[in-house]
Formats: structure tokens, sequence, C-alpha cells
């Protein structure tokens, strides 16, 4: 990964749907993110289908693949980098976390959330406040409201 003065990167938790990759990484294109990470031995692959709901984002967003996803985030930290994950159960909002800092988004699989060692290598865990009546988001859909929320601090903080 290059060094970056405040990377952003979403690191993805054993995603098992094809079709939630190809739109996690559409998203992270479009929301400027510098990196997705993702457990090389768990969860899907790049496949045909993962690209073609990319659209074009397979190719252009860095994918790194690493074969102990809690190693990986304990290096992150050592870098610099905060570690936010989520889950339903957090006490504290997504939306009362600072995104500006150096920062990778932590999300889980889809129906199961985190992995127990996942989560315990985050910094903080936080919710995404859902006032409806279903429980969760899709993870695509989780994504987008958390890169969209850090894009939306962070670019507030430039005086945008």
């Amino acid at each position: 990964m290059r060094a970056l003065e405040r990377p952003l990167l979403l690191v993805l938790d054993g995603i098992e749907d094809p079709h939630n990759l190809g739109a996690c990484l559409r998203t992270a294109d479009a929301a400027g993110v510098d990196g997705v990470v993702v457990p090389g031995g768990r969860g899907v692959r790049i496949t045909a289908t993962v690209a073609r709901v990319a659209a074009g984002a397979a190719e252009s967003v860095p994918l790194y693949q690493v074969a102990n996803l809690a190693r990986a985030l304990r290096a992150l930290r050592k870098e610099g980098v905060w570690i936010l994950g989520t889950s339903d159960q957090a006490p504290q909002g997504l939306y009362e976390a600072d995104l500006t800092v150096p920062l990778a988004l932590v999300l889980g699989r889809e129906g199961r959330g985190l992995r127990r060692l996942t989560a315990e290598q985050c910094d903080l865990l936080v919710r995404i406040p859902m006032h409806g009546t279903v429980e969760s988001l899709n993870v695509s859909v989780a994504a987008g409201v958390c890169l969209y929320e850090a894009l939306r601090q962070r670019e507030a903080g430039e005086g945008n």
C-alpha cells in the first residue's frame, strides 16, 4: 500500500456474496477509498460476477488479500491507522465517531457480522442508526453509509 497521510480503507470480513463484494468495490471507488482489504482464505474471490457488479472498480480500487485479517489489522494500527468496526450491538453511533483520522472501516459478513477475533482488533465499534423494523442493512449498503459519512466529515474538515 502506498504511504498516505490520511488513508481511508474498507476492510471486509468474509463477505460471501459476489454481488455484495462487487457493490462494495463500486462504492469504495466512488468514495475515493485507498484500498479494500479482504481475508484471502475466507469469503468470495474476484469473479466475473464481482467484476460486472463493480462496474470497473475491481480494476481501479486496490484490493489486498491477506492471510490473517487480525494480524493485518494489528499491522495497520502500528502504522497509525484507527480501526473502526461496525456492530448492531455497539453503544456508540456512527455519526458520533471521528472519521477524519487515518481509518480502516471494518464490516462483517452477511447476517453474522464481524468474527470475534476481528471485532477484538477494532479500536471502536459503532452502530448504524436503525429507525425502522429491519434489524440490519445489506453489507454493501452499510459500506456506503459508513464511507460517505467518512467522506462527509473529511470534506467538512477541509472547509468544503
